[in-house]
């Protein structure tokens, strides 16, 4: 248990050195999944539904993933926090997204899989890997090795997972928090 403790604690620095605000270790079990939320995707309310292969409806079916979900033992969940210049800097809550995204991809590709059984790495809303998915052209997804599906195609309710952590989902006036998570197994 000791070893498990201090592997944990190194994963939440090193994922704060990668430039995560908080990062936090939990038992996959609090995890809280409604299917409610590949709705709140098909209302297509960011944008993304039908346009990136990491998002609904393309990611897969949404009993499976939350299955998926349910097989693995913890979670590393991580969030970048962001200051806006006020509610309405759209410009800014892209910027924080690109910013978070490069923390993502920094964070799957150092983090050692070969410490864990499986791991699957779920980020914020989109995959990020790319600055145009191609889907939108009609071709298959040219990294999928790499690909970040969304904490919300996979029906993670976000602001519960955030108080598992003991994270706030909402960070005060003007910021935008971005959640991501590690699920893994040891």
């Amino acid at each position: 248990m000791e070893n498990s403790k201090n592997l944990f604690n190194e994963l939440e620095e090193f994922t704060k050195t990668l430039g995560a605000d908080n990062a936090q270790v939990i038992s996959a079990s609090e995890i809280v999944l409604d299917r409610i939320f590949r709705d709140i995707c098909a209302s297509n309310s960011c944008g993304m539904y039908g346009k990136c292969w990491m998002c609904p409806p393309d990611v897969g079916d949404i009993d499976t993933l939350m299955s998926d979900i349910q097989k693995y033992d913890y979670a590393l969940v991580y969030q970048k926090i962001s200051a806006l210049e006020d509610s309405f800097d759209f410009e800014g809550m892209v910027e924080a997204k690109y910013v978070f995204y490069e923390l993502t991809k920094s964070l799957k590709s150092t983090v050692d899989a070969s410490k864990f059984s499986k791991i699957l790495h779920i980020g914020a809303g989109g995959c990020g890997v790319c600055k145009v998915c191609s889907k939108k052209d009609g071709k298959p997804c040219r990294f999928p090795d790499l690909a970040i599906p969304s904490l919300e195609a996979y029906g993670v309710n976000v602001s519960k997972l955030a108080a598992s952590a003991g994270m706030k989902y909402i960070n005060g006036q003007n910021t935008v928090t971005y959640f991501g998570a590690v699920l893994f197994s040891l």
